[in-house]
């Protein structure tokens, strides 16, 4: 059977309605959620699930893959959660909030009677130990912070406290907390859905040493902690042993405990292998989908369930290697480049090609700002009027892997590689295994010229999709553009409105025009689930907690 989450795409169409309005979420006071629904006698099934690479870490703070998301968000949460129905900021360890001083502060009232899955109480003092933690973060924890979500939010820590929006956390009673802000935040709420913001428990955090980077998971440093989280979820951390993540369900979870009761996240490189699982009945589910696998699961009668386009596939140009620094070489590259057969031929259906990062459903896409067209003449005339003289281009590209925005990096390079080497650039591949920390290399300062990327957008606003790759300088793309950075922190303070989606659509165009990266696709990925599956939460934000999987009777 081939399904499609049609639900979804209406809920999510509802989530970025309600910015393109411009209305403010962030300026209302929620309601207390409803008491949770009864849980599923005895939580006793066990449930595997196939993911492409393993996790980086499991401290989400200091993580930014989705696959370390993925099992952060069964066992932490935040204040705030995503509504499945309108993509709204929704109460999770939060029932309720106000806005206050214009902005300039948040109030949050906390659920009462929660404990951490190490029997130490919830409330206000641990939500500000772990504020305060991430606001104070070493430099040996954090590397350049880069590729933090609390820089990418707040732009700087404690010690460049004159340039961070964050300004401090109150315990005002033991179940209400304050968070004041140094500067307004347009997209604050929002940006506490995501995991990085999800609350540990100060015991686990001191215990095991959590901003202590003491071992190594895939080339990338993590803490003992980053190896055993410990939050409020519906599901324990119980192992992590290779490519097996084991989670079991929390009998004192204060939610819905749902059906599972052993949870597994197995890594399977292979595409063939995490499809031969699922048909062999070793997994239940996977994630993601590759475009060669929709006819063998159709065949086979498996569901497909497929999220709306929230994430964009992109080709990283590093200026710091000093051709990379010449615009016309840029613009050749993204001139080269044919967008439409790379998704024709190694994305599925309903892929769109893409010259902005912004996705078109978000306020800021800016229709008029249309990009390079594929042209390889053009590509052609352009390396010849630039300084490019045949020099050695390091183009690195991940191996060993399947990512929801790239499901096939090794031909989608092939084809790239192949694209640019026909308009007269001299390509020197350089594939590296995802598990040699293929993140951090392309990531950080280094030769990389070109590399494969992509980003999935956690939360529906602009800046999530600008902010964190161009609101600062960074190691990626080698650049320092101080008024493209200017204009960024303009535009994420701004009320939602006209002059906010106008600064957010002059965003777009300066970097259409200044080529710090080629856009290529806005990619729509999917999940594979077993008939054993009667409802699985697809997100398009990858907002997916297992406790809300309904198992066939």
């Amino acid at each position: 059977m081939f399904k499609t989450a049609g639900f979804k795409k209406t809920a999510f169409k509802a989530m970025v309605g309600l910015l393109a309005l411009g209305l403010s979420l962030s300026s209302c006071t929620a309601q207390p959620a409803p008491a949770p629904s009864a849980s599923t006698p005895g939580a006793t099934a066990t449930f595997n699930f196939g993911t492409g690479s393993v996790p980086l870490g499991l401290d989400p703070a200091l993580e930014s893959d989705a696959e370390s998301f993925r099992v952060s968000r069964q066992v932490l949460e935040g204040l705030v959660t995503v509504d499945a129905t309108t993509g709204a900021p929704a109460p999770s360890l939060a029932t309720s909030w106000q806005e206050l001083q214009n902005g300039l502060a948040y109030s949050f009232k906390l659920r009462q009677n929660v404990s951490f899955q190490d029997g130490t109480p919830f409330d206000a003092a641990a939500v500000c130990t772990n504020f305060n933690r991430w606001f104070t973060l070493p430099p040996a924890a954090r590397g350049d912070g880069n590729s933090t979500t609390f820089k990418q939010v707040f732009k700087a820590y404690s010690d460049d406290a004159k340039n961070s929006l964050f300004k401090s956390c109150t315990a005002t009673s033991t179940s209400e907390v304050r968070i004041d802000l140094t500067g307004n935040l347009t997209g604050f709420l929002q940006a506490m859905t995501l995991p990085s913001f999800a609350i540990s428990s100060p015991a686990a955090l001191s215990s095991m040493g959590a901003d202590n980077l003491t071992r190594t998971v895939a080339g990338h440093n993590i803490s003992a902690y980053g190896r055993h989280p410990v939050g409020t979820g519906p599901f324990i951390f119980t192992s992590w042993d290779g490519g097996t993540v084991t989670l079991s369900a929390n009998k004192n979870y204060w939610g819905t405990k749902g059906q599972i009761g052993l949870l597994h996240f197995i890594t399977y490189v292979q595409p063939q292998a995490r499809l031969q699982a699922l048909e062999d009945g070793r997994l239940d589910g996977y994630d993601p989908v590759t475009p060669g696998d929709f006819d063998p699961l159709v065949k086979s009668g498996k569901q497909i369930l497929q999220r709306d386009p929230f994430s964009v596939m992109y080709l990283a140009i590093n200026q710091v290697v000093p051709v990379m620094a010449d615009l016309k070489v840029r613009q050749a590259v993204a001139t080269a480049i044919d967008k439409e057969t790379l998704i024709k031929q190694f994305f599925i259906d309903g892929t769109q090609a893409t010259a902005q990062f912004i996705p078109p459903k978000l306020s800021g896409f800016n229709n008029s700002a249309a990009g390079y067209s594929f042209d390889q003449d053009k590509a052609r005339k352009l390396l010849a009027e630039s300084s490019y003289r045949g020099e050695e281009i390091r183009f690195y590209y991940p191996t060993n892997v399947t990512r929801t925005y790239l499901p096939a990096p090794a031909k989608v390079y092939a084809e790239i590689g192949r694209e640019l080497t026909a308009v007269g650039f001299n390509i020197k591949p350089v594939p590296v295994d995802w598990s040699d920390d293929y993140l951090g290399k392309v990531t950080s300062a280094g030769d990389h010229a070109l590399a494969l990327m992509g980003w999935n957008g956690s939360y529906a606003d602009p800046d999530n999709f600008v902010g964190p790759l161009f609101g600062t300088a960074n190691g990626e793309f080698g650049s320092n553009d101080p008024q493209l950075i200017s204009k960024i922190d303009r535009a994420r303070s701004l009320p939602n409105g006209p002059d906010r989606n106008a600064a957010y659509q002059s965003i777009n165009t300066q970097i259409v025009q200044t080529v710090p990266a080629v856009p290529i696709a806005f990619p729509i990925s999917a999940v594979a689930l077993s008939n054993r599956v009667a409802s699985y939460p697809v997100s398009p934000v990858l907002n997916e907690v297992f406790n809300q999987i309904k198992l066939a009777q």
